[in-house]
This record gives C-alpha cells, sequence and structure tokens, in this order.
C-alpha cells in the first residue's frame, strides 16, 4: 500500500474489496480503528528496514542450492609473523573478537577485515597480513562474526551463518569502531556474508567510514540508509552469481544514483565465491585482478 494513501482513500479501498457495503455505516468509527493500525505497520516497516539486506542474504543458509554452491574449503593451515588476537568490548557485554594486524607506526588509518561463511579461519588471517603489508600505513581488523566457531564443511558454514544474530553482529561492529577511536579513518572489506557485512559496517561508522569493499555481498536497500552513506564503495560483482544477481545490482546501481552516492562496479564472468582460494572453484586470474583494484581504492580513498 502507498504510504501516501490518505485515509479516505483506504476507507474506499477496504469497503469495495472486503466489506460489501457494510463500511457505508461506520466509516469514521474505521477510519478511528485502522489509522493507528497503518501508522503501526508504517513504523514496524521503517525499523525493520534497517536490517532487511543482512536478513535477506542471511536466509540463503536455508537455500540447498547456495549451500551446495560452496564447496568444502581446501586445507590450509596459516601461521601468521606480525597479526594477534585481540579482544574489545561491546554493548552486549559479549567480548567481541578479531584478528590484528597493526601498522608498524602509530596511524589513524583501519581496515575492518569480514570473513566469509566459513568464518575467520586461516585464509582470512592471511588476507588481513597481506592486506596489511600492501597498504603499509594501515591497521587491519579482521573482525570475528561468529565468536570463534570456524566451519571447514558446508553444514557446519549453513549452522553457522544461521545461527548469526543480527544484533550481535551489529554489537560486534560498533564495539570495533569504539576500539579504533573517533579518530579513525575506517575502511571496509568482505567476502560473502562478509561482503554485505563490509557496508553495513560502512554505514555504522558513519563520517568515520571513508571506503567500502564489497565482494559479491548482499548491498544495502533502504534508501534512507544509503543517504547516509559517507564512502565511495566497489563492488566486485560475478555475473554467474544466482542470488547476488544483475537485478540486485541494478537495484543497487540505481539506490546509489537515485542518492548521488559514488559506486565503482567490477565484474567478472565468474561465479559466486571465485576470489577464495579455499574454494575448488577459486579464479586466481580473476581474484588477482579484483585484488588489485580493491588495494588501489584503498589508497585512493582510506590513505588519499
Amino acid at each position: 500500500m502507498d504510504r501516501a494513501m490518505s485515509a479516505k482513500t483506504f476507507s474506499t479501498t477496504i469497503h469495495s474489496k472486503q466489506f460489501g457495503g457494510r463500511m457505508k455505516r461506520f466509516p469514521y468509527l474505521m477510519i478511528l480503528l485502522l489509522v493507528p493500525v497503518i501508522a503501526f505497520g508504517q513504523a514496524s516497516k521503517s525499523c525493520c528496514a534497517i536490517a532487511s539486506s543482512t536478513k535477506d542474504f542471511a536466509m540463503l543458509a536455508n537455500d540447498p542450492a547456495f549451500v551446495a554452491t560452496h564447496l568444502d574449503p581446501l586445507p590450509f593451515h596459516y601461521q601468521s609473523n606480525t597479526g594477534k588476537w585481540i579482544t574489545f568490548k561491546t554493548s552486549d557485554s559479549i567480548e567481541g573478537r578479531g584478528f590484528e594486524v597493526k601498522a608498524s607506526k602509530a596511524t589513524n588509518n583501519v581496515v575492518f577485515l569480514f570473513h566469509e561463511w566459513w568464518g575467520l579461519n586461516d585464509y582470512i588471517q592471511r588476507e588481513a597480513e597481506n592486506l596489511q603489508k600492501e597498504l603499509s600505513n594501515v591497521t587491519v581488523i579482521a573482525l570475528d562474526l561468529y565468536d570463534k566457531k570456524v566451519a571447514a564443511t558446508q553444514a557446519d558454514a549453513q549452522k553457522y551463518m544461521g545461527e548469526l544474530k543480527e544484533e550481535r553482529a551489529r554489537s560486534i561492529i560498533d564495539g570495533a569502531i569504539k576500539y579504533v577511536g573517533t579518530k579513525a579513518r575506517i575502511g571496509t572489506i568482505g567476502w560473502c556474508l562478509g561482503g554485505g557485512w563490509s557496508m553495513q559496517a560502512t554505514l555504522a561508522a558513519v563520517k568515520q567510514g571513508v571506503a567500502c569493499v564489497m565482494y559479491y555481498g548482499m548491498p544495502e536497500k533502504d534508501m534512507e540508509r544509503i543517504k547516509s552513506l559517507n564512502a565511495p564503495v566497489l563492488f566486485v560483482f560475478a555475473s554467474q552469481d544466482q542470488w547476488i544477481n544483475k537485478n540486485v545490482l541494478d537495484e543497487f546501481q540505481k539506490g546509489m544514483s537515485d542518492a548521488k552516492k559514488i559506486l565503482t562496479v567490477k565484474s567478472y564472468d565468474a561465479d559466486h565465491a571465485f576470489a577464495n582460494p579455499s574454494n575448488p572453484k577459486f579464479n586466481k586470474e580473476f581474484a588477482d585482478d579484483a585484488h588489485k583494484h580493491a588495494v588501489d581504492f584503498f589508497k585512493s580513498h582510506l590513505l588519499k
């Protein structure tokens, strides 16, 4: 229903479709009863819209085709030379956790890195360390949205992604923003599940958020939220992706354009998760090219 619909118009619609003429007897009474319901419905829609994109993606944990396309990751063990596990306070009183790779000198430049549906595994730790080396004057923190759980099988990944609470993820992100302080310039990057949370973290950082990289993640859909975005976005798109597909991309591009926000799209003739080296369908050529664009993007917008 159009939110601009007046009480009178709504009354006519109800009368003609549902009450078969009985509305004539009590038009004003019905209006008085229905207007609060309409207002409540609109308020509910407004408050829930903030989380709609992340909840839409979380529902894919119940999609057998989505689960099947994520083949069990190839075994990999990585021992970081510079990264360390950290904890920080959160609003829900449960400690947040991250893998931090600090710059050699004090810096206000920070990148929050978000894992795929597998969790913060050794691949993500290596990615955090490599990204820090390439950017140099930046501290990279890979945030653990799964609270120490790491999946090695489809079944576990499906379980952990399905169990991830919206409120908990936001609490972790807010805690991380407080951890780095008010002077931090924040960039974000993530893949798959983490791609969507990359954008959510940039939105949560408000004016501190200066650069957002999303690999085939669910973009924000609520226009009011998009209007509040402070940072340009680099969106890495896989044209064979059945879920983060062209319709999703077209809607996102339109929303960003209408809001006069900066969006750069890099498209590859590949499937979902093509940039993950633990994926047996990993495409190194495309992944290397996308990574180069991500690094250049951070250099242009975070380190400028």
